[in-house]
């Protein structure tokens, strides 16, 4: 591992908690599992001479003795029938197995995560959860999504992109910040569903019953009158920053305006918006501010980056093939806000949670988790045909999380090359923020969570002096015509 080797305490030892964290930086990407990101992780260790430890990614990556769990055959999962072709939807087929590949491209055309797909994605034969998960339906609902892809079908109509991964070469600067710092192999995203009730439960740790985005049907009221966390914020009195990329947004600026900077981001499902934009409407700023923060001090206590969802940086799967979005741009991206803030003078008393709001529908060969419901609000707007309508079973409900997600955590304090298997779901972010500034918890499922300090040594900080990070790699091929 890259790293300074000298080390100055900053506290005596037994003396410090989380207060010694002062600033937290929240920033979630788009629709990536751990499998396809993170899957290959304890072969990048052995590359790069790096001590092994337990890690539960793609089976085919692990050691042959030592931690478990140890190596195992390429996951593989029934596609399609091929005497079904297009305009033939995708025909489930045992016989027709499509192995866990590496993908070259780095661009792939989206898969679905919706509430439906998800369901399918947890078990073919039992999409309400009346019988154990495993996770074997992610093909044939990314075969479902392209050949039913609105305007025309995806050059990959038999779904074969889920089960694609990326290694440590691909996403080099991720393996090596995942690696040096701390992260996770049971880390999930909140619900069985798609980005908007994902992102819903990263602002209140609630979609209030929502399975669809917000005004989906009439059952959806156009906003949540849910608690958010930045309400919480607020009524303590600690300060807060939205920090909105404006690229591709439509937003007229500089000097831009609240009005239009809250629609880029997941913070208008809420009826609270309306007060923000009434009485703190400096906290939604363009994302510049954020380097003009770290260099004037006037970075908040709280600090939540949403994702340049417009500027095609958000590592989101292609909805389009006339418009390819390049995962390798993305961490890049990603990467110029986690070494800004390891530049400033902010770094001794600040952590950085950066993860994914959801597992976009790629594969996972690791099954969701029993979960808290937050409010007792079963789902309220789902269609006639979809999964649980006539149908029902566990998995009916919000009392499951759903598929793994990444998670690295950077800061002074974060346990070097630290692996936690302590379930979770990225609501523990929220009881994180929670405990710092001693809130009181939204709803039953952040408060169920755990707060994420096994993550720091608050003692011994490991990167007083923090690594130097590699250049994201931006030398992979995009292109969408073919596979891999």
């Amino acid at each position: 591992m890259e790293a300074s080797t000298t080390v100055t305490p900053l506290f005596e030892a037994g003396t410090a908690n989380i207060t010694a964290i002062n600033h937290i930086v929240m920033f979630a990407q788009e629709n990536r599992s751990l499998d396809n990101y993170f899957g290959a992780m304890r072969q990048y260790w052995a590359e790069n001479g790096i001590p092994d430890q337990s890690f539960d990614g793609l089976p085919q990556f692990n050691p042959k003795s030592g931690e478990p769990p140890l190596k195992g055959p390429a996951p593989a999962l029934p596609g399609c029938n091929p005497a079904d072709p297009m305009p033939s939807d995708c025909v489930w087929d045992t016989s027709n197995l499509v192995t866990s590949y590496h993908l070259k491209t780095v661009c792939n055309e989206n898969t679905s995560p919706s509430w439906d797909e998800a369901h399918v994605d947890w078990n073919y034969d039992d999409q309400v959860g009346r019988y154990p998960a495993k996770n074997n339906g992610f093909v044939h609902t990314a075969a479902h999504d392209a050949r039913t892809n609105p305007g025309s079908p995806f050059y990959d109509v038999d779904g074969i992109r889920a089960m694609g991964y990326w290694d440590g070469t691909d996403m080099n600067y991720d393996y090596f910040m995942a690696t040096n710092f701390a992260t996770s192999d049971r880390f999930f995203q909140p619900a069985l569903s798609r980005t908007n009730i994902n992102r819903e439960y990263l602002t209140a740790a609630t979609s209030g019953g929502y399975t669809f985005p917000n005004g989906f049907d009439a059952a959806d009221t156009p906003q949540l009158k849910s608690t958010t966390i930045f309400e919480e914020l607020d009524k303590a009195g600690i300060s807060w920053k939205m920090y909105i990329n404006t690229d591709g947004t439509g937003c007229s600026g500089p000097p831009y305006e609240a009005s239009c900077l809250i629609q880029s981001g997941y913070l208008e499902n809420f009826t609270y918006a309306q007060h923000i934009l009434q009485n703190n409407p400096q906290n939604l700023v363009p994302i510049s501010q954020f380097f003009t923060d770290l260099a004037n001090g006037t970075l908040p206590q709280f600090a939540e980056i949403e994702p340049a969802s417009d500027a095609g940086l958000d590592e989101h799967g292609s909805d389009s093939d006339k418009f390819p979005e390049n995962i390798q741009a993305g961490a890049r991206y990603v990467s110029t806000f986690i070494n800004a803030l390891m530049e400033s003078s902010y770094w001794s008393d600040s952590a950085l949670i950066f993860t994914y709001d959801e597992s976009g529908g790629m594969y996972d060969h690791v099954s969701p988790q029993p979960a808290v419901s937050p409010d007792g609000i079963p789902p309220i707007d789902l269609p006639p045909d979809s999964v649980c309508s006539t149908v029902t079973g566990p998995t009916c409900n919000f009392t499951w999380t759903g598929y793994r997600i990444p998670l690295i955590v950077v800061s002074p304090f974060a346990k070097k090359n630290y692996v936690s298997h302590t379930v979770a779901d990225s609501t523990a972010i929220l009881k994180f923020v929670e405990t710092r500034f001693n809130l009181s918890p939204l709803n039953h499922r952040d408060a169920a969570q755990i707060d994420m300090t096994e993550f720091f040594d608050f003692n011994n900080p490991q990167w007083t002096t923090p690594p130097t990070p590699p250049s994201q790699n931006l030398s992979n091929p995009c292109y969408l015509d073919k596979l891999p």
